[in-house]
């Protein structure tokens, strides 16, 4: 893929912001391409941020055909970036295009194209401790036209933003709220892929918890409202006895995360036990009452892994680990983002280089 690199202009140039909230500063470039059936991918450029101007009946505005991707670029010690896992993205972002019926990318141009943009902007990645640069792959259709079908035409482009973390209370335990209302998705649908209407779908709720005072919405399974799905925006793990990690088995109504998959996988080499069940979010209850249960975090590009300290439902709340990050939300914390930020060697091959400036 030849990609054009349109020149800066000074008016196009913003300051590095010293104080970083999650997702509100943008870098001074972003990478597009668009879709045609007659030329397929092609006007690959990274050019300056800027809007985009749409006719008021393209597509994505009145049928939601579009999604995203989230993955971080993390400053390491000697200066250069690692992303982590992109290829999962990658992979992940076709996944997303397929289900949608829009058209995928070429993975590994894809990529090509994502490490060129954070090489030009490498001086956004944040040097402060817990934070990083959040990566937004999207696509959405293009087409200007009310008819309800897959749209013909394509905007690919990926957005670069120095974030903090996620939660403003840092590592300290956030709070869920179980819903037995509202569900997020249901297996068959497009819980399984990053289409943002499944975002749009559970506002209405976040607002409604966070007027509980809660911090985010503890999802259940469509048919029974009975089976834990996704904390959030992220999945969810309660550890038994300080020994083993339980997560929400995949359904096809839950998404696939990044992050979940990589503490399945690195957590039995720290000494725990892992599976993947269907969880009775009536028994998880019982089990953190009677301390069967000692910690609960959830796990997400975001946060990475944010401890979950208390879980409200219409009939009251249940405290975990009395309000305190627990070891073992501890330990994965710090093996998953020292391997992200180049602070460890990676066993693994997670990581992938990002020379800065080249």
């Amino acid at each position: 893929m030849k990609i054009t690199v349109e020149p800066l202009a000074e008016s196009d140039l913003k300051p590095i912001p010293e104080t970083l909230a999650f997702g509100k500063h943008f870098t001074n470039r972003m990478f597009s391409q668009r879709y045609s059936p007659e030329q397929g991918w092609h006007d690959a450029r990274i050019g300056p941020y800027r809007p985009l101007v749409l006719d008021p009946s393209t597509a994505v505005f009145h049928y939601a055909q579009e999604f995203f991707e989230g993955l971080k670029a993390y400053r390491r010690p000697d200066g250069n970036i690692n992303l982590f896992r992109p290829w999962e993205n990658m992979a992940r972002f076709n996944r997303s295009a397929k289900r949608m019926a829009m058209a995928q990318v070429d993975p590994e141009e894809h990529l090509e194209a994502l490490i060129q943009l954070i090489a030009l902007e490498h001086d956004w990645a944040p040097r402060q401790e817990g934070a990083s640069l959040y990566i937004r792959p999207a696509m959405i259709a293009t087409d200007a036209s009310l008819g309800v079908h897959a749209s013909h035409s394509y905007l690919h482009f990926i957005i670069l933003s120095p974030v903090g973390p996620y939660f403003a209370t840092g590592f300290n335990p956030v709070s869920v709220f179980i819903c037995r209302d509202y569900v997020r998705a249901a297996i068959g649908g497009t819980g399984d892929v990053k289409a943002g209407g499944n975002y749009a779908a559970s506002l209405v709720v976040a607002d409604e918890v966070a007027q509980r005072g809660y911090h985010q919405v503890l999802w259940l399974d469509a048919l029974e409202r009975r089976y834990v799905e996704e904390a959030g925006a992220m999945n969810i793990a309660f550890v038994y006895e300080g020994r083993h990690i339980a997560t929400p088995a995949l359904t096809g109504s839950i998404l696939p995360g990044i992050t979940r998959d990589s503490v399945l996988k690195l957590a039995p080499n720290l000494g725990y036990t892992v599976s993947e069940e269907r969880i009775d979010v009536n028994t998880a209850l019982e089990d953190m009452r009677a301390g069967r249960i000692t910690e609960a975090f959830a796990m997400g590009t975001a946060a990475v892994i944010a401890p979950v300290g208390k879980f409200g439902h219409d009939d009251g709340e249940v405290i975990v680990n009395n309000l305190e990050p627990g070891p073992v939300a501890r330990r994965l914390f710090k093996a998953l983002t020292d391997i992200q930020h180049g602070r460890v060697p990676d066993p693994y091959g997670w990581t992938q280089f990002v020379k800065a400036g080249a």
